[in-house]
């Protein structure tokens, strides 16, 4: 699984990232992430205090990696309905869900303060960092001035993570297609015609 030259603490991080989206915390035991980074329990011992240390650390990565991902198309050039179409229309593993997203279902992570945070951390900035794309759409005469950038921003966010559900629900990447559709159909009825 792993090539040669990736260190054991990368291999612990990336496995327990892969096992929390996989089975949540409480389904993933520390044997479980050793064997799948082909690592020992020395080493896991070495590099974390424990399973706790460990997760934090997968769920902070996966987080900065989700933060980097969105920031990418948020701060492309074009258009905020451009910029927020790339954003939900990127290439997605919608039937596995977010897997930032799915630890909110998880009642471990959610009881657990320190394990909690990095969760709520990425979704307070996804909603900021929309909110600020679409209040740069308004001020730069893009959207009309009755959109309300906050509380669209709230339900993008809304819509992308519902719209994770409803696949796993049915099985088919289609429901979330759908509900990206119908939220961009919603804000393209706020945009605004250039001026000829």
């Amino acid at each position: 699984m792993y090539t040669d030259g990736v260190s054991s603490q990368e291999r612990l991080v990336e496995s327990a990232r892969a096992l929390l989206w996989e089975r949540g915390y409480v389904g993933t035991s520390p044997k479980s992430i050793q064997q799948r980074a082909g690592a020992g329990q020395g080493s896991m011992y070495h590099h974390f205090a424990g399973k706790h240390e460990l997760a934090l650390a997968a769920i902070r990565r996966t987080a900065e990696e989700m933060r980097a991902a969105a920031e990418t198309q948020l701060s492309a050039p074009g258009t905020a309905l451009e910029r927020i179409t790339a954003y939900l229309r990127r290439e997605r593993d919608v039937l596995k869900g977010c897997p930032v997203g799915r630890l909110t279902q998880d009642p471990d992570v959610m009881a657990d303060p320190a394990l909690r945070a990095p969760v709520e951390e990425t979704f307070a900035w996804l909603r900021d960092r929309l909110t600020r794309v679409l209040d740069a759409g308004r001020d730069a005469g893009e959207l009309d001035r009755a959109l309300d950038p906050a509380a669209t921003a709230a339900a993008i966010v809304a819509v992308l993570q519902g719209g994770y559900v409803l696949a796993r629900a049915s099985g088919t990447a289609d429901s979330f297609g759908q509900a990206v559709s119908g939220v961009l159909a919603l804000l393209a009825g706020h945009a605004v015609a250039p001026a000829e």
